[in-house]
């Protein structure tokens, strides 16, 4: 029986990373200006086109599916005699990969950068998230898999983010940004932690942060976050719109 289950928890796991062949992006995004400000440690957001993203676009309301963690040339694989820039992500199917940045071209993407972080933190969160190589998740549980094929419910927004975590958890976990979370929880870095106020004997307020349960993040937490910077490769590179040059002028 537990085999059976897992070959039908992996069907519906491939089945749910298939995707959609007409997807456009929204914007243009400019993939070569992109991939050379990025940094290891950096979190890249994507509007995905598989049909688990549909489901996570409605139930976080919001237009970022999927969530990966840059590593540039971390895992020393060359191409070319130049280092490979690479990802590392999660996915139901596969559990946690690498994956080349050239994977995402023509997807609206978004880089949240955090802030303030020395190289070594940096590379602590990247040096987490490479152990995680190869962590596959139980998919035996098919009913927590179902959950995404049905028609959205009509529950309020608020609860909305709470029914990712209902079930036995793996597949929850197998969501990209709770790893992640985890990466940075690790050398305890806020991405949107609990915020209580304690008053103090001396009348000073103090705000006591309390690290939020990983299975709860998603990804546009990244985008939401005050503590990491949205980098827009346009703007990085010195934009100036006088130079445009528009087919239609106005006066």
């Amino acid at each position: 029986m537990n085999a059976f289950l897992h070959n039908c928890g992996h069907f519906l796991a491939r089945h749910l990373h298939s995707r959609h062949p007409r997807y456009t992006p929204a914007v243009h995004v400019d993939f070569d200006k992109l991939c050379e400000i990025l940094r290891p440690g950096d979190v890249v957001l994507v509007e995905g086109n598989e049909r688990i993203s549909g489901a996570i676009k409605y139930l976080t309301q919001s237009t970022w599916s999927h969530a990966a963690l840059f590593i540039g040339g971390a895992m020393g694989d060359t191409k070319n005699g130049q280092a490979n820039l690479q990802l590392i992500e999660v996915n139901l199917h596969e559990g946690c990969i690498v994956s080349p940045v050239e994977k995402y071209r023509g997807f609206n993407l978004r880089i949240c950068r955090p802030s303030s972080l020395t190289d070594a933190e940096r590379m602590a969160v990247v040096g987490f998230m490479i152990d995680k190589l190869g962590l596959r998740y139980d998919l035996r549980n098919i009913f927590d898999l179902l959950r995404y094929f049905m028609p959205p419910l009509p529950v309020p927004s608020r609860w909305r983010r709470r029914m990712l975590a209902i079930g036995s958890g793996d597949p929850t976990r197998a969501i990209c940004s709770t790893l992640i979370a985890q990466a940075f929880q690790s050398i305890n870095y806020p991405i949107l932690p609990e915020v209580t106020v304690n008053d103090a004997e001396n009348s000073v307020q103090q705000e006591i942060f309390h690290i939020r349960h990983h299975s709860l993040f998603a990804p546009r937490d990244f985008d939401l976050s005050p503590y990491m910077e949205v980098v827009k490769p346009t703007l990085e590179s010195k934009f100036d719109f006088h130079t445009l040059v528009w087919e239609n002028p106005g006066p």
